[in-house]
């Protein structure tokens, strides 16, 4: 009897090391960004790290982040990049898989005003300021960037002025601006810019343009302020507001 318990124990230990063993990925080869070129690289479906992805190495789109957690451990992806906040947090439930503490890349999101509409400039970031404080701007970024679940809801005491703002996007910029062919528009830019002009009590009307034409289009007059993950060459024709978004693209690997 006790050396078929011994024998029945042993078996169950060595199912369990079997079943460890073919859990674990291989090494880690992805120790900084340089290493990241050419690789299969998992992400998140529809975030702004799918796009970045796409121009270092091959990227797998996964729905949920223990999704892309389950990959990286078992070697079906080399490493992944996931925004930072959300990468932390996946790592600290994950055995097996760290953080690497050189960014991919950083950026901010921040609107384009024209120079000479000073009032308006303070206006958006004064709207920025409230929405950060009342957690609309962290909903926003959990939703696009890390795939919560967040619902906007306008606010309701706020009185409506007359006009409107004009707001230029880009019709082909996931998970920032993107329409649907009918004229409709959503992304995370154009969701911040809808808080704003509901906070400001205006209507927001929104035009299409190529990223290329986004500043031209606000310098002419053509737009009131433009979304934009925008280049710092754009100050000697245009303002920008403070930051909405600052963002982090964390390098994900196994230990």
């Amino acid at each position: 009897m006790r050396r078929a318990v011994l024998l029945l124990l042993l078996a169950a230990l060595l199912v369990t090391f079997a079943s460890a063993c073919k859990e674990k990925g291989p090494p880690n080869e992805v120790h900084s960004p340089e290493d990241v070129v050419g690789r299969v690289i998992g992400v998140l479906s529809g975030s702004p790290s799918a796009r970045l992805a796409e121009e270092y190495g091959v990227a797998r789109p996964y729905s949920a982040g223990a999704d892309v957690m389950y990959a990286l451990i078992t070697g079906t992806i080399d490493c992944a990049i996931i925004e930072h906040s959300l990468a932390e947090e996946l790592a600290e439930t994950t055995d097996g898989v760290k953080v690497l503490p050189d960014p991919l890349l950083e950026y901010e999101l921040r609107f384009a005003v024209a120079k000479e509409n000073a009032e308006l400039l303070r206006a958006v970031n004064s709207a920025l300021k409230a929405l950060e404080g009342n957690g609309t701007l962290n909903g926003l970024r959990d939703r696009y960037f890390n795939g919560k679940e967040y619902i906007y809801v306008p606010p309701t005491d706020v009185a409506p002025h007359p006009g409107f703002l004009e707001l230029a996007v880009s019709p082909d910029d996931r998970p920032f601006s993107f329409g649907d062919g009918n004229g409709n528009f959503a992304g995370f830019s154009v969701d911040t810019a809808l808080a704003v002009c509901d906070h400001l009590g205006v209507e927001l009307r929104i035009s299409a343009y190529e990223t290329g034409e986004l500043i031209t289009a606000v310098w002419y007059g053509k737009a009131d302020f433009a979304v934009g993950w925008l280049p710092g060459d754009v100050l000697d024709r245009v303002n920008l507001s403070e930051p909405y978004a600052n963002s982090s693209h964390s390098i994900v690997v196994r230990k």
